[in-house]
C-alpha cells in the first residue's frame, strides 16, 4: 500500500532542495511552484498553518530528535536538522472529510464539555498558544449562596512555559531578572455564537478571565452574517477577550477570529479568589509553580492531547461530526 504523502512529507522535500530557513507561508508557496500541493486529495483553507502546526509538534514531542529546527522566531523560520535523511518521520494525518451539508445529520447533542479535547488539541499544537490546558471542573468548586461565584470560574485554563522555546541559560537570566516568560489562558467554551447568545457568553467570558494574560471565548459554530462578526470585533474591541473559531474536523485550521488584548498585569485578587474556590484551579496553579521549579512539564498535569486516531475517535464518538 502506497504510503499517504504528508505536510511532514512536503516540508521535508522542500527544506531539502534549499537550506534557506523557510517560513510555512514560504513553504507552502515554494510547494506551489514546484507542484508539490498536487500530491494532496484536498487541501485545507489554511495549508501554511497545517504546515506550521506539523512542525511546531514534532519539535515540541521530538526534541533534539525531531528533524526539524527552527532557525528564528519572528517569523518563525525552520530548517532541516540535517539533511542525510532517508526517510521522513512517519505521521498520522486527519481524514480530510467531505463537508455534509445537512448540518441535522451532525446532531448538537454533545455536552459543551466534549469540545474541550478539541481545544486541547488546537492550543497544543498552536503557534500562538504552545500552551497545555486544563479543565476546571465547576462542580467540584465551593458551594455558596446562588449568584456569589456565578460568572467566576472559565471553563478551561491554559499555560504557555516558556521552556521549549529558550535554553535553560536564558531561562536562568530571565528568572534573575525577574522576567516571566510564562503566560496564562481563559476560555469558555460554548457551542455556538449567535445574535441570541453573543452579549451573554461573552460577557461571561469577560467576568471569568480577568486574571489572566488573554482570555477568549471558544465555539465551535458561529454566525457568518457580516453584522454578527461586525458586532463581535466590535465586542473584542473594547472590552479585550478574543474569539476562537474550532474546526472539528481540521482543528490545524482552527482561527482567532478577533484576537485577545494582552494584559501584561496578573488579577491577583482574582486569582486568588479562584484559587479558593476551585479545588482544580487550585491544582493548576500549584503544578505551575511545580514546573517553573524543575524547569520540566509534567504533562500528567494537564487535560491529554489526543493523538490523532484518539482525537478521531472521540469527534465520532461524540457525534461531534
Amino acid at each position: 500500500m502506497t504510503k499517504k504523502y504528508t505536510y511532514l512529507d512536503l516540508c521535508i522535500d522542500i527544506l531539502s532542495k534549499d537550506n534557506t530557513p523557510m517560513t510555512p507561508y514560504e513553504i507552502w508557496e515554494k510547494a506551489i511552484k514546484l507542484g508539490l500541493n498536487k500530491n494532496f486529495d484536498t487541501v485545507g483553507k489554511t495549508p501554511a498553518a497545517s504546515i506550521g502546526a506539523r512542525i511546531y509538534v514534532d519539535i515540541k514531542e521530538n526534541g533534539e530528535n525531531s528533524i526539524f529546527s527552527q532557525y528564528s522566531k519572528r517569523p518563525a523560520r525552520f530548517v532541516l536538522r540535517s539533511k542525510c535523511i532517508e526517510k521522513p518521520k512517519e505521521e498520522i494525518e486527519l481524514t480530510h472529510k467531505n463537508k455534509i451539508n445537512d448540518e441535522s445529520k451532525k446532531g448538537n447533542n454533545f455536552h459543551e464539555r466534549d469540545l474541550h479535547p478539541l481545544l486541547v488539541k488546537y492550543v497544543y499544537q498552536s503557534s500562538h498558544f504552545k500552551g497545555y490546558v486544563k479543565t476546571i471542573h465547576h462542580e467540584n468548586s465551593v458551594k455558596k449562596a446562588k449568584g456569589v461565584n456565578e460568572w467566576l470560574h472559565p471553563d478551561l485554563v491554559g499555560v504557555y512555559f516558556p521552556f521549549n522555546d529558550y535554553t535553560k541559560e536564558t531561562t536562568a537570566l530571565q528568572n534573575r531578572l525577574n522576567v516571566n516568560s510564562i503566560r496564562l489562558f481563559s476560555f469558555e467554551m460554548k457551542k455556538d455564537l449567535n445574535f441570541n447568545n453573543l452579549r451573554e457568553y461573552y460577557f461571561q467570558a469577560v467576568s471569568n478571565s480577568s486574571w489572566a494574560n488573554e482570555g477568549y471565548l471558544v465555539a465551535l459554530k458561529i454566525d457568518e452574517n457580516t453584522d454578527f462578526k461586525n458586532e463581535m470585533q466590535r465586542l473584542s474591541n473594547a472590552f479585550g477577550i478574543g474569539i476562537i473559531k474550532l474546526d472539528a474536523e481540521n482543528i490545524d485550521e482552527s482561527e482567532i477570529i478577533c484576537p485577545a488584548h494582552y494584559n501584561e498585569i496578573i488579577d491577583w485578587d482574582t486569582l486568588n479568589r479562584l484559587a479558593e474556590n476551585s479545588p482544580d484551579f487550585k491544582t493548576f496553579i500549584s503544578d505551575i509553580s511545580d514546573t517553573t521549579s524543575i524547569n520540566r512539564i509534567i504533562s500528567e498535569n494537564f487535560d491529554k492531547v489526543f493523538n490523532e486516531e484518539e482525537y478521531i475517535k472521540h469527534l465520532k464518538d461524540k457525534k461531534i461530526i
